[in-house]
């Protein structure tokens, strides 16, 4: 069954022909299901962080490029993973950049500390404060 909110639910049958042996729903909701989400993590990779971008002449240059790429999305993966219980929980990398990095800040320097200025007008202030909290920032 398909939820959508406001709406009522219909059927949305689903096919898929395998010689895998098992019962067909641990084969679909185990083995099909989790492909597809891998395949959604790798779509990630390649539009949210533009993992495709190897344009140097030099093989060890995009391989560098690649694994800060790759670097980038587990730190993004760990943003993810705490930013359970805000506006941001089901966000992928994509959003999670237009809506925590994107960000336009007053940064106050001392010898001690840097303080970020937040706009007042910022509509993500309290998933982003949440999340630098949660990764060891004090107010």
């Amino acid at each position: 069954m398909v939820r959508h909110p406001g709406r009522d639910p219909k059927n949305n049958p689903r096919f898929v022909v395998t010689n895998l042996p098992g019962a067909p729903r641990t084969v679909y909701e185990q083995v099909y299901c989790q492909r597809g989400d891998m395949e959604n993590r790798l779509k990630e990779l390649h539009h949210g962080l533009e993992m495709d971008r190897t344009s140097c002449s030099q093989f060890l240059a995009n391989q560098f490029r690649v694994l800060l790429t790759l670097a980038a999305y587990i730190l993004f993966q760990e943003l993810q993973r705490r930013a359970r219980g805000t506006a941001c929980a089901d966000a992928q990398v994509t959003t999670l950049r237009e809506r925590l990095l994107k960000l336009a800040v007053w940064v106050e320097r001392s010898v001690r500390r840097i303080v970020l200025h937040l706009p007042a007008t910022f509509p993500w202030r309290s998933t982003w404060q949440h999340l630098a909290r949660a990764v060891g920032a004090t107010s």
